[in-house]
């Protein structure tokens, strides 16, 4: 039994986009390959699939999503989208409904799913920005998710952590990403 295990480790799927694709510093800097070397080094069996894609929206990680679900059969699913739908002023609506069929389709091939929120600067008005980052807390509490409630916490504002476009995490800031992440992960992983 344990020899099965161990030949079939949990499948950690990382879906989400430039944030946890590491635009713009070298992958294995980013917070998901190092997500991955804290599981081995804390004793985790868990393999990580990073399906995460630069610029991805909810829409386009919604058409995707079930062949990404049958190809990796995730365990659990660490749901980072959104942020592409906010800065371009796309309904939070259609967002919302895309980002609950993604984890209504994790749910029914029995993965957990932890949700990663995001805020947005106030470029279409503080309403918009406002359900924006609410829309997070509603889903996580309508499919009782855990839900980290901004991934950039710690990071955003932030000048030396952040690369010259303004948007996109330094190599220095990734640690500070994966502490974020890991602070919700971690209950959800079961047994070394």
């Amino acid at each position: 039994m344990c020899a099965i295990a161990a030949a079939n480790p949990p499948t950690i799927l990382v879906y989400g986009d430039s944030l946890s694709a590491a635009y713009g510093i070298p992958r294995e800097h980013g917070w998901v390959a190092l997500m991955q070397q804290r599981l081995i080094e804390q004793g985790y069996s868990h393999r990580v699939a990073n399906a995460s894609v630069s610029g991805e929206t909810t829409g386009g990680g919604l058409a995707r999503f079930s062949a990404t679900l049958d190809e990796t059969r995730p365990a659990l699913v660490i749901l980072e989208l959104g942020p592409n739908d906010g800065l371009r002023g796309l309904p939070i609506a259609d967002m919302k409904r895309n980002l609950a069929a993604m984890i209504t389709a994790a749910q029914g091939k029995n993965a957990k799913v932890l949700l990663i929120g995001m805020r947005i600067p106030p470029n279409y008005g503080m309403a918009y920005t406002r359900d924006f980052a609410e829309m997070y807390r509603q889903l996580a509490e309508e499919y009782k998710l855990p839900l980290v409630p901004f991934l950039l916490d710690g990071v955003a504002g932030q000048r030396d952590l952040i690369q010259d476009d303004g948007l996109h995490p330094t190599a220095a800031a990734q640690k500070k990403l994966l502490e974020n992440v890991w602070e919700k992960l971690e209950g959800m992983l079961g047994k070394r």
